[in-house]
């Protein structure tokens, strides 16, 4: 990127999957933001955004949240402020938990599974899950900022046998 580069400033990620069959228990995913401060950027989470919550400035948002996966589109949306981001954070990662209610679940028994990260219309990344297929949650990506404040995006893809609570403590952890 270039010095003239402002970097990413407003970007969304959006989660999709297919319902379970009639009769099954749902499948329940659900997006995951751990936010890092800048002078521990791979230590513990000064925050997280997940269902139910925010961001504490509302620059992290979850637009939309779904237990089911039924609906047309997006079934989870996300939507990242990286620009009004305090200079106290450095570093967000993203990823997808499944709600391990009535059975242990993996990726590969939800069908149809499509993250995608867009900058407005602008695609900057997608994955369909199927490379973490034993896996119960994932990291998709890793936004940081550099020392010039500008965020860039490092797609990723780390599949994690964890519960959300395990997940959340481990989904920044270095590979």
């Amino acid at each position: 990127m270039s010095s003239l580069s402002k970097g990413l400033r407003k970007v969304q990620v959006t989660l999709k999957w297919d319902p379970s069959p009639i009769g099954a228990a749902a499948h329940d995913l659900d997006i995951v933001a751990a936010t890092y401060r800048a002078d521990a950027p791979h230590g513990a989470p000064a925050y997280l955004v997940h269902f139910d919550s925010r961001s504490p400035d509302g620059t992290i948002t979850l637009d939309r949240d779904s237990r089911t996966g039924q609906g047309f589109g997006a079934d989870e949306v996300m939507t990242l402020e990286l620009e009004r981001l305090a200079a106290a954070y450095a570093r967000v990662v993203v990823g997808v938990v499944i709600q391990q209610r009535n059975a242990e679940k993996s990726f590969a028994d939800v069908p149809n599974t499509g993250v995608r990260i867009l900058d407005g219309p602008v695609e900057l990344a997608s994955h369909d899950l199927s490379g973490v297929p034993d896996a119960s949650a994932a990291t998709i990506a890793e936004f940081t900022r550099d020392d010039a404040g500008a965020w860039q995006l490092r797609p990723v893809l780390r599949g994690f046998s964890a519960d959300p609570a395990e997940f959340a403590e481990l989904m920044g952890t270095p590979a």
